[in-house]
């Protein structure tokens, strides 16, 4: 049932509701029209409730399509005399009516609404077309006039012009009746509830005006109820009184009755017609448990359940096939508090069961520590997520001190104590601890660490933001710890952690393979700020996959729009936390698309010895772009392949393939995603292909590390530069 301030119901399903206010948001009437909007400014409205007159007054002009040849509207406010706002050839457009609509100021008055009605008799719509245009009248009050309108209203009606009476504030629904057309039932409408009101008038004006209805659409009738706040008397009982008497200086007990007022609903039964359209959820295209978000009439996205969206239906999407030994390590200690030690909890309940299948080859066991260690849940003890979840839920929070150091000097000496399947056989999986902690250890973490390293245990600490050093301090690398902003982000990091987990088994990223690295993202107003910020979380995460020093992987970020800015050069930022740092300040640009200016930037300005490019390393250009600004881009490209430096052209979107390709160079150096939400899924394709370039062979001299325009001659395995004019190893000196 949907109750729209206790005045009005539908006696309909809530999906039903959902229908008719999805259908409400989308209606459109694109007739020639011509639409007078009567609105009650007197004091019995008040202005709070005026101003709520002219929301609704503007929440319909969206399901009118306005323009002199079609829709035209005007306004009339009335109280004890009418005035007219604006006529109907005023303002032509949609934005300026509302414009003006939100800009009426309240009046007040007595509610004289036969003289409103005897006004548009007499002055009719001005500003409106000849009689062959529809004309259509709509009147908002709370249906209380000072007057009798019951005559005027029948001569509006008679000059065929269609009367919607709407309801405001606590409407009397019998003088609304009287004010609207035949029937009534379609006539009267509530403005509580401006989607449906949309609704409403779109559904009657369909059967005679707007004609045409989207395809599927149509018009059924439901019981509803409205109320009427009426003041009504009452005998709350008699009571002792005093009356006067004949007799001189005397007074007489009595009886009297005590009235009081009383303010109750009263109730009228009636049919509400609502337009209903096909709903794209009807036929239920999410899986595993999906929820389905209609988008409009034909659209709708799925909302997954952690675990799934391999696809838009919620396909199967996590799975842990990597071969590992893993032990959570939850922080039970004070700090952490009885909430925080049920939220791990609650993560390591949905990660197994987003991830472990019946088939799944991982063992997994669950400690927790604080001033002591324990192991309630031994490694490989359960097989089947049910019991496992089970035992979890068993844990109880300890509280005391928050001594990591020593749990994860025991864990190293007693957490992977597995027995053998055969006794001939020797468990020589990868030994995974996942730390769960949010308060800074009581004791030293230096010498576990190390421990755990020397043991080959591969350790991926989880904490929130303010962690961010403790946890670098623990795990000794940026590669190894997922760091959250708040409670409900900790659960999205889910895909994450199994990322993470499975490296251990397939390493990522090139490791230590040298590599100078450029990113170029087009930040223009074709991709949007949206589109950028998912571009830069997909660079960020890149980043990651990366050990960033002088010695390994130095990285690079351009943006560009119809110009490149430089947020920082290869050898500005010698950290992974420094360089996700700088990622986060990389700012919108929102112009043109130049990708050529790009190429040609990274060119001159960053793959150069001054802008800490080193000799003998190979060198990638990652170009991230919806496909705009790529007519300039093939020579550039084809400059940087010429001094051994590779293109690889990621596109978001539909562009020609040809000219992808000029500016790629090759289909290997080319990848081609539908939508930016599908970008995460080819991140590992893209380092992959990044890598093998880090480990083909190099060129001494591409690109020329000579400056000052000295010569690079190849050696065997080196270089020298011949200079002209110029002195020193590279031509630096004059």
């Amino acid at each position: 049932v949907l109750v729209i301030l206790g005045l009005q119901e539908i006696h309909v399903d809530p999906e039903m509701i959902r229908k008719i206010s999805a259908a409400g948001q989308l209606m459109q009437c694109s007739a020639s029209l011509d639409v007078l909007f009567l609105l009650d400014g007197s004091y019995s409205i008040g202005k709070g409730s005026f101003e709520r007159s002219k929301h609704f007054a503007s929440k319909l002009c969206d399901a009118l399509d306005m323009h002199p040849d079609r829709v035209r509207v005007g306004m009339i406010q009335f109280s004890s005399t009418p005035h007219l706002e604006f006529p109907l050839d005023s303002y032509l457009t949609k934005q300026e009516v509302k414009e003006r609509i939100k800009r009426t100021v309240f009046r007040g008055g007595s509610t004289e609404t036969g003289r409103a009605l005897k006004y548009v008799l007499h002055k009719g719509f001005a500003g409106g077309r000849n009689s062959s245009v529809p004309q259509v009248l709509i009147i908002i009050s709370d249906g209380k006039s000072q007057g009798s309108t019951a005559v005027p209203a029948m001569q509006v009606k008679k000059r065929h012009i269609t009367v919607f009476a709407v309801g405001i504030k606590f409407p009397r629904w019998e003088e609304l009746h009287v004010l609207a057309s035949e029937p009534t039932e379609q006539h009267v409408l509530f403005a509580g509830d401006a989607d449906d009101a949309a609704n409403g008038l779109y559904s009657t004006l369909t059967s005679s005006v707007c004609s045409t209805t989207t395809p599927g659409c149509k018009v059924e009738s439901h019981p509803c109820e409205r109320r009427t706040l009426e003041t009504v008397k009452e005998l709350a009982g008699n009571y002792v009184c005093w009356k006067g008497s004949k007799l001189p200086n005397a007074v007489q007990a009595s009886l009297c009755p005590f009235i009081r007022w009383k303010r109750v609903l009263v109730k009228h039964p009636s049919r509400c017609f609502r337009t209903v359209c096909p709903d794209p959820c009807d036929s239920q295209p999410c899986q595993n448990g999906g929820t389905c978000v209609p988008e409009g009439l034909d659209r709708y996205h799925c909302l997954c359940l952690l675990g799934y969206g391999g696809d838009v239906h919620c396909a199967t999407k996590l799975s842990l096939r990597c071969s590992v030994d893993l032990l959570f390590l939850m922080d039970s200690s004070a700090g952490v508090t009885l909430e925080g030690f049920l939220r791990y909890k609650a993560f390591v309940r949905r990660f197994l069961q987003a991830v472990m299948g019946q088939d799944s080859p991982m063992n997994v066991g669950v400690a927790q520590y604080a001033d002591d260690v324990r192991i309630p849940i031994e490694l490989g003890q359960h097989k089947d997520v049910f019991s496992l979840v089970k035992s979890i839920d068993a844990l109880n929070f300890s509280g005391g001190r928050a001594l990591t150091g020593r749990a994860l000097q025991y864990i190293a000496q007693h957490g992977f104590r597995s027995t053998p399947v055969f006794a001939d056989v020797q468990d020589d999986l990868p030994h995974v601890v996942v730390l769960l902690t949010d308060s800074k250890s009581q004791d030293s973490v230096a010498e576990a660490t190390k421990y755990l390293k020397d043991q080959n245990i591969f350790l991926i600490g989880v904490g929130s933001s303010f962690m961010r050093a403790e946890l670098t301090k623990v795990t000794g690398n940026p590669q190894q710890m997922i760091v959250y902003s708040d409670p409900q982000d900790l659960f999205n990091r889910i895909p994450e952690l199994q990322r993470r987990i499975c490296s251990v088994d397939n390493p990522e990223g090139c490791q230590a393979q040298s590599l100078d690295l450029a990113f170029a993202v087009d930040a223009s107003s074709g991709v949007g700020l949206e589109n950028f910020l998912q571009l830069m979380g997909f660079v960020r995460s890149s980043c990651l996959h990366f050990i960033i020093n002088r010695d390994v992987t130095q990285i690079a970020l351009v943006i560009y729009g119809s110009k490149a800015h430089t947020v920082f050069a290869l050898d500005t930022h010698t950290s992974n936390s420094a360089v996700l740092q700088a990622i986060d300040q990389a700012p919108f640009l929102g112009d043109s698309a130049s990708a050529g200016s790009a190429l040609l930037h990274i060119y001159g300005d960053i793959m150069t010895m001054q802008k800490g490019a080193r000799p003998g390393v190979n060198k990638v250009v990652v170009l991230l772009t919806n496909g705009g600004g790529m007519g300039d881009a093939a020579a550039p490209a084809q400059q940087l392949r010429h001094n051994g430096i590779l293109v690889f052209v990621v596109v978001i979107g539909g562009t020609r393939r040809d000219t992808l390709l000029r500016v790629a160079g090759s289909p290997n150096y080319l990848v081609h995603i539908s939508s930016y939400e599908d970008l995460q899924y080819y991140q590992d394709l893209i380092i992959k292909r990044i890598c093998e370039e880090a480990k083909s062979p190099v060129n001494l001299c591409k690109p020329n590390p000579c400056m000052n325009q000295g010569v690079c001659i190849l050696g065997p395995g080196s270089y020298r530069c011949e200079c002209h004019g110029w002195e020193g190893a590279h031509c630096e000196s004059s």
